[in-house]
């Protein structure tokens, strides 16, 4: 392998990485101020982070198709393989879920910030969003973990798409 395909590897695992831990601990760290029950640790961490998923998770997501073409046009990996192809479904799978989920956040943090300056709890509203976005984390977090594996084991199986 060459320094360019050396690099190309290396980004894409980072990116990978960003991805899958940087949604964890997001997952994790609005669950937290969720359970605190409090609009003003809410709002605090919602901010932080929907400043980490539109810096973070948004450059990864943006990085990793980029890195991956190249990747395996650099290493003669046909974009119709079986695996290559569920990893493109797997990604927009997820990408259909963390669409909504970063609206959902802003909305959340929005709710919380009104709470805080208003002098009351966590609205009905809230809450309903809060189930939204913990269900659609799931699926989402089930298919990075898909992906991951699918470019590691490089498993010999059907494109998702007959004839492809």
């Amino acid at each position: 392998m060459t320094d360019p395909d050396l690099i190309l590897r290396w980004l894409h695992v980072i990116g990978a990485c960003v991805l899958l831990g940087t949604g964890a601990g997001i997952a994790f760290f609005m669950l937290m101020a969720h359970r605190s029950r409090s609009a003003q640790i809410v709002a605090h961490t919602a901010g932080i982070v929907v400043l980490a998923d539109l810096l973070f998770i948004t450059t990864a997501v943006i990085v990793q198709p980029i890195t991956g073409t190249l990747l395996a046009w650099r290493l003669g990996w046909s974009l119709t393989e079986g695996w290559l192809l569920w990893s493109l479904v797997l990604y927009g799978f997820t990408g259909a879920f963390w669409l909504p989920v970063v609206w959902i956040q802003l909305r959340m943090r929005d709710l919380a910030r009104v709470a805080v300056a208003e002098g009351t709890g966590l609205p009905t509203r809230y809450f309903a969003l809060f189930r939204v976005w913990f269900v659609c984390g799931f699926p989402a977090f089930l298919a990075v973990l898909g992906i991951i594996w699918l470019m590691l084991a490089r498993p010999d199986i059907a494109a998702p798409i007959a004839g492809l």
